[in-house]
């Protein structure tokens, strides 16, 4: 049997709720990197295979759940967007608290069962550059690097 059918692969699902839904989940830490690396929220839509009304729609839900801005414009009507500040933050602190949870679910399933667990792979894709957007949302993203 190979090494890979032996292995256990854990999975987790977090997202915080409030009230009525989803505060915030690894769908919308997505959405808002995606936008950051792409420069616009359709380029983000696409590169997940989405519509830009749903990706609008989440990411103004997370807004008025959360009760602060996560995406900006970057200029003028047509030069893009990028997140806030507060949006980077949210983002970076929602992965690293799901790193850390996952990693000691990975450590203490090793310690109770009789067989090898490993995280589940998507995850070590996390800190990669996200490529696949269209190459003006990549000259957007450029420009906005350089203000």
């Amino acid at each position: 049997m190979p090494k890979k059918d032996r292995e256990a692969i854990v999975r987790l699902h977090l997202w915080l709720e409030r009230g009525e839904g989803t505060l915030f989940g690894i769908g919308r830490v997505q959405l808002l990197e995606r936008v950051e690396a792409c420069g616009s929220i359709k380029a983000a839509a696409d590169s997940l295979g989405m519509s830009y009304r749903a990706a609008w729609g989440k990411i103004k839900a997370a807004e008025e759940t959360l009760g602060m801005a996560l995406v900006e414009k970057a200029g003028g009507n047509k030069s893009g967007c990028r997140l806030t500040k507060q949006g980077q933050t949210l983002a970076r602190t929602f992965r690293a608290w799901f790193k850390e949870v996952e990693q000691v679910a990975v450590e203490r399933a090793r310690e109770l069962f009789p067989f090898p667990c490993e995280p589940y792979p998507q995850n070590d894709e996390w800190n990669q550059p996200v490529d696949n957007c269209s190459y003006a949302h990549q000259n957007i993203l450029e420009s906005l690097k350089k203000n």
